[in-house]
């Protein structure tokens, strides 16, 4: 009998031993995880933009650094005002090799369109940066502050001026409906597919203004094509280092200086898909904190005048929960919410 029991407890330290190596080596391996093959790497936009052009930094920059073991792809999927990517991630569940930048058509596009996806359908990664608007004219105009061209619009009549925007009941167009209820002035609203597109029609004189991103038209302001008048935040852009030969980022007036109290700030952020292990969310924050890390991105996050605020884990996932509410209040007010959202 007591050789039958101390058989019995062997086998049992036996089982318990190989139990314990097993978890062990799982663990070593959740710790490890790399991409296993091609990574794509997913802007609901269309090219040109600022996510377009950040996700395709980042990963020159990944490239030239050689900071992630195999291959990234970059690929637009922009259809249905980013519908497309974002519904082809959230069909992509435990695949960590699909990631997507996120603007706010995160939250507009749900809300506008009636699509079926949430945020809650991906699995948050990380904020990057935050994204500035800037008001913005053709260098050509007489125009030297806001005031000055808010006027003119009020004057000219309902309609007669016209605002170029990326997409239709999106970031733009939130901000052009804010800026109308702000200052009285009216404006035709004229959607293009991306910012680049955007910063182009008003350099043509196709349009009259714009409240592109800095990153999308800051080439044209350097090149003498473009003014900025106001920046939609709360205080001034800290970059001080001069873009023209005249001005900097900083000397830019915010809004509300000019007596519109209108301020938004975009998210940049990346989400993968669902169900993904958690070694794989570590792996890209680890990822991202080594391009954050490099010269080439200090260097871009001031050529683009970004608000450089960084979160992961709970902390951006809160941020994105409290951001979901703010828009949705937005897009009520704006009227834009698609028939039975709510």
């Amino acid at each position: 009998m007591k050789t039958l029991a101390y058989l019995r407890r062997i086998a049992l330290f036996a089982v318990f031993a190989i139990s314990l190596c097993g978890a062990l080596m799982g663990r070593s391996w959740a710790q490890d995880w790399k991409p296993g093959k091609t990574v794509e790497f997913i802007v609901p936009a269309g090219t040109g933009g600022g996510a377009d052009q950040m996700a395709r930094f980042i990963d020159g920059v990944i490239k030239k650094h050689k900071l992630m073991a195999g291959n990234m792809v970059v690929v637009n999927k922009g259809g249905g005002a980013g519908a497309e990517g974002f519904l082809d991630v959230k069909s992509a569940k435990g695949d960590p090799h699909k990631i997507i930048i996120t603007l706010s058509n995160l939250f507009t596009t749900p809300l506008a369109t009636g699509v079926p996806f949430n945020w809650r359908d991906l699995t948050p990664v990380a904020m990057l940066a935050l994204d500035q608007f800037v008001l913005w004219v053709n260098a050509d105009t007489p125009y030297r502050s806001t005031k000055e061209f808010i006027e003119s619009a009020r004057k000219a009549g309902p309609g007669k001026f016209k605002m170029a925007g990326t997409g239709a009941r999106q970031e733009d167009q939130i901000i052009t409906v804010a800026l109308e209820k702000q200052s009285g002035a009216k404006f035709t609203y004229v959607p293009f597919k991306g910012g680049g597109e955007v910063a182009v029609q008003l350099v043509g004189k196709h349009v009259d203004s714009t409240v592109n991103n800095p990153i999308e038209a800051v080439a044209h302001w350097r090149g003498g094509k473009l003014r900025p008048l106001c920046v939609f935040d709360n205080q001034r852009l800290i970059y001080k280092n001069k873009v023209t030969d005249k001005q900097a980022w900083s000397d830019i007036t915010t809004c509300k200086e000019a007596g519109l109290d209108v301020d938004y700030l975009m998210l940049r952020g990346v989400f993968t898909a669902p169900g993904v292990p958690d070694s794989a969310i570590k792996y890209y924050v680890d990822l991202f904190a080594k391009v954050r890390a490099t010269p080439e991105w200090k260097e871009f996050m001031e050529q683009g005048a970004f608000n450089q605020t960084f979160m992961a884990g709970d902390e951006f996932q809160a941020w994105v929960a409290k951001e979901e509410l703010r828009h949705l209040r937005l897009m009520k007010e704006a009227g834009f919410l698609a028939a039975g959202v709510k």
